[in-house]
């Protein structure tokens, strides 16, 4: 039980804009063997998600606050995101699951008003996606 949550919890945190790996902690489970690898897939994809909805959220009440003195993005950033989301529109999510660009990627759609059902869809598809590709490494088939 403390190993699903301990993988819920770097899985969660991942999704945010906390430097932390959720991936090799599934690593390490799936190569105890002692957890079924079903249920670490969708503890490591639930927690990432949910992680991604903090960041939408985030996204949703940060704008408000864009034009105070300390925020730390300036608005020609602002608009520069906004315009590459417009331009690839909710499937730029399918990209939330890559290091570095996919948490601010969730964020943005967030300041946009992405629908919130779209969003849970299409970054659940990333986020399983990618444990199921590490499973897949692990079972030694790359």
């Amino acid at each position: 039980m403390m190993s699903y949550l301990a993988l819920f919890i770097s899985a969660f945190g991942a999704a945010t804009l906390l430097p932390l790996q959720s991936e090799a902690v599934l690593f390490s489970l799936l190569a105890l063997k002692q957890q079924s690898a079903l249920f670490l897939l969708l503890v490591a994809t639930i927690g990432n998600v949910l992680g991604s909805c903090v960041n939408w959220w985030l996204g949703i009440k940060i704008e408000q606050f864009k034009h105070k003195k300390w925020f730390p993005v300036s608005e020609r950033h602002m608009q520069s995101a906004q315009k590459i989301y417009h331009q690839y529109g909710f499937y730029s999510l399918l990209l939330s699951w890559v290091p570095i660009i996919g948490d601010p990627i969730t964020l943005i759609a967030g300041v946009l008003k992405e629908n919130f059902y779209r969003f849970i869809l299409m970054v659940t598809l990333a986020k399983a996606g990618r444990y199921v590709c590490i499973y897949l490494l692990y079972l030694g088939f790359f």
